[in-house]
C-alpha cells in the first residue's frame, strides 16, 4: 500500500495540471513579449540616435558648404567718376554695321558694331568683336583674357564678375593676361587677385554715361561656347 501511494504522489507531482500548463504557456508569451518589446525598444533608441548624428552630419555639411564656397562679388551700377590706377579711356564714336571693324584698342573698348549686341555670359571661345562691342554700348563690361592663363586664375576672375551685364571670354593675342574693358574705358592687368578688377567693373558696370544705357544685354546672340 505505501509504495503505491508513494508512486502515485510521485506521479501527480510530475505531471502539471492543465491549468498549470495554460500559465506556464501564458508566462512564456508574456515573457517573450517583454524581450520583443525591449527589442524594439532599443531599436527605435538606436534609430532615433542614428537619424539624429545624420540630420547633424547633413547640416554641418551644409554649413560648411556656405562657409567654404567662394562668394561672388556684387557691384553697384552705374559710374562715380572714380580714377582707376592704370585704366585708360578713349573717344570712340558708335554706329551700326554689317561688316567687320578694325578697332584701335584690343581689345576693342568702343567704336562701330554690328547691330545685333552679344548676349551677356561666360564664353569658352572668342566671341565676335563686333557684337560683343555692342553689348558695351548697353553697359557691359567685357572681362578677356589670355588662353594661357591658369585654370586658378580662370577660377578665381569668374568671383569677381557681376551677376548680369558682362561677358567673359578668351582673347588671342591679347597685350595682358587680363584685360577688362567697358565703353570707352580699358584695363590691363597680370593676375586675377588684382583688385583693381574689381575697382574698374565698380565704376564702369552698367555705367549711365555708355551710348545706349540700360539697354538689354540678353534676347540677341548667343556665340559659341556660351556656358552660361
Amino acid at each position: 500500500m505505501t509504495p503505491a501511494s508513494s508512486s502515485g504522489s510521485k506521479a501527480g507531482a510530475e505531471t502539471p495540471t492543465i491549468k498549470q500548463q495554460r500559465q506556464i504557456q501564458r508566462d512564456k508569451k508574456l515573457e517573450e513579449f517583454r524581450r520583443q518589446e525591449k527589442r524594439s525598444k532599443r531599436n527605435r533608441t538606436i534609430g532615433i540616435v542614428s537619424g539624429a548624428v545624420a540630420v547633424v552630419a547633413v547640416v554641418g555639411l551644409v554649413v560648411t558648404s556656405v562657409v567654404l564656397t567662394p562668394q561672388k562679388t556684387t557691384y553697384t551700377a552705374g559710374g562715380t567718376g572714380a580714377k582707376v590706377s592704370g585704366a585708360e579711356t578713349f573717344t570712340n564714336g558708335a554706329g551700326h554695321v554689317e561688316t567687320a571693324v578694325t578697332y584701335p584698342q584690343t581689345p576693342p573698348a568702343g567704336g562701330e558694331h554690328n547691330p545685333m549686341w552679344l548676349n551677356c555670359g561666360v564664353y569658352t571661345e572668342p566671341v565676335p568683336n563686333e557684337n560683343a562691342v555692342h553689348s558695351l554700348e548697353h553697359g557691359a563690361v567685357w572681362v578677356t583674357y589670355d588662353p594661357s592663363i591658369s585654370d586658378d586664375d580662370l577660377a578665381a576672375l569668374k568671383l569677381k564678375l557681376p551677376s548680369t551685364y558682362v561677358v567673359l571670354s578668351p582673347f588671342a593675342d591679347i597685350p595682358a593676361p587680363i584685360v577688362v574693358s567697358a565703353w570707352n574705358a580699358q584695363l590691363q592687368v597680370k593676375t586675377a587677385d588684382d583688385p583693381r578688377i574689381s575697382e574698374f567693373i565698380e565704376e564702369y558696370w552698367k555705367n549711365e554715361s555708355v551710348p545706349e544705357p540700360g539697354s538689354a544685354c540678353t534676347g540677341a546672340l548667343d556665340a559659341p561656347g556660351k556656358v552660361s
